[in-house]
């Protein structure tokens, strides 16, 4: 088989860090997106209620759409998305947050000094 004729996937991870101006705001909105959902069933819809109150975080995930970030690149398809979100520390000056970092390693373990 051909390159041109093989399925090529690419896992693509994205790093995002929002600052939450007005979660009162971001909480409204989750609630509306839920309630306007028909395909979730009631019971179900009433959980994601629950949790979108009582976690901005939570609320943050029911909004934010993987399939938007990628509809319109040209020449690919959504196969599939996961994604979560949590309250964070975040300091902007740590290298924790090095944006400019390879991450080719991420899988690969430390290496460790041994001690003498």
């Amino acid at each position: 088989m051909s390159t041109g004729e093989t399925s090529r996937f690419v896992r693509l991870r994205v790093e995002v860090v929002l600052e939450i101006g007005d979660p009162d705001v971001v909480t409204e909105a989750a609630l509306g997106r839920i309630s306007g959902d028909t395909d979730m069933p009631a019971e179900e819809r009433e959980h994601a209620k629950s949790a979108v109150t009582e976690d901005t975080a939570e609320a943050l995930a029911y909004l934010v759409e993987p399939f938007d970030l990628v509809k319109e690149v040209p020449g690919v398809e959504l196969a599939q998305a996961s994604w979560s979100s949590q309250e964070i520390d975040y300091d902007p000056d740590s290298s924790d947050w090095d944006l400019d970092e390879d991450d080719g390693d991420e899988d690969e373990p430390e290496e460790e000094e041994a001690a003498g």
